[in-house]
């Protein structure tokens, strides 16, 4: 038996639980934990943020499924399996849409603005999605391409697939750790810089994050197609666009804010004084020829 075989579920009570769900729930406790943590950087409270996560996780849950479901519809025969959300098929960017349609809610209600709470949500978010991705390691999913080649089948570059009795590449442990590289960009950036307007980190949130996705996403043997595209790669590279766009846009609005100004500087009194001695003593000249 391999060594990193490892089962996708324990025995707790007479239940038998799924790691992957425990660690999604782990995941999603993150994501409110650390978005606690950080709220005042955008001038939320405490409660604001468990108010939001009531909003946000059910959603994001349902969109995560039903985004998944809807590309391979070919798995679930009746109602009841698509329930079954512990056995795993969740696709990331439904949940992420599930969650932003909930932030978009939770803001018309509450008044609150969305731009500055994407910021947060997106530097725990992706924190989150590192942690997340090892669900995929528990269940045998979102593995890559088969490698042949035994100097290269070993962890972390690999991950042995007992279904198939092969080593593929673990692209979701890539996943994980670009994440884990984005979230170090992302919380620099709301710590260290002082941008002129909301919604910045979350749109270098979707550049950095849509970037790693885009090229992992390509060396996976398990996408969701829409005909003949990734989906995955087409929503990447969509949201990319976006965040440039909005960096960009930021940028120039800003700087026709700033018009360009000229300060002259006045000489010191002293220097005052000579000129004016010398201006004196030059008018004097002229009036003695």
């Amino acid at each position: 038996m391999n060594l990193l075989s490892i089962p996708s579920s324990f025995n707790l009570f007479g239940l038998n639980i799924h790691i992957y769900g425990v660690t999604s729930a782990l995941a999603y406790f993150m994501g409110v934990l650390i978005t606690c943590l950080i709220a005042k950087k955008r001038g939320f409270k405490f409660d604001d943020i468990l108010t939001l996560a009531c909003y946000v996780i059910p959603l994001a849950i349902i969109g995560a499924r039903v985004y998944y479901v809807l590309f391979r519809l070919d798995l679930y025969k009746n109602f009841v399996d698509v329930l079954k959300i512990w056995e795993g098929g969740l696709a990331f960017y439904g949940g992420m849409i599930g969650g932003a349609i909930g932030v978009g809610i939770y803001c018309l209600i509450h008044k609150k603005n969305f731009l500055a709470l994407i910021d947060l949500i997106a530097v725990a978010m992706i924190l989150s999605q590192s942690l997340g991705r090892w669900g995929n390691f528990f269940n045998q999913e979102a593995y890559g391409t088969k490698v042949s080649d035994p100097k290269w089948q070993w962890f972390p570059f690999a991950v042995y697939i007992e279904n198939f009795g092969e080593w593929h590449l673990a692209t979701f442990f890539y996943e994980s750790l670009w994440n884990l590289a984005t979230f170090a960009v992302l919380i620099t950036l709301l710590y260290k810089v002082k941008f002129k307007a909301n919604g910045m980190v979350a749109a270098y949130y979707l550049v950095w994050y849509g970037t790693g996705r885009f090229f992992i996403e390509g060396l996976r043997t398990d996408s969701l197609y829409w005909g003949s595209v990734r989906v995955s790669q087409l929503l990447s590279g969509i949201f990319v666009a976006i965040g440039l766009a909005y960096i960009i846009t930021c940028a120039i609005v800003n700087r026709k804010k700033q018009p360009l100004t000229y300060t002259i500087q006045e000489s010191p009194p002293k220097e005052k004084k000579q000129k004016k001695q010398k201006k004196e003593e030059h008018q004097e000249n002229k009036n003695d020829e």
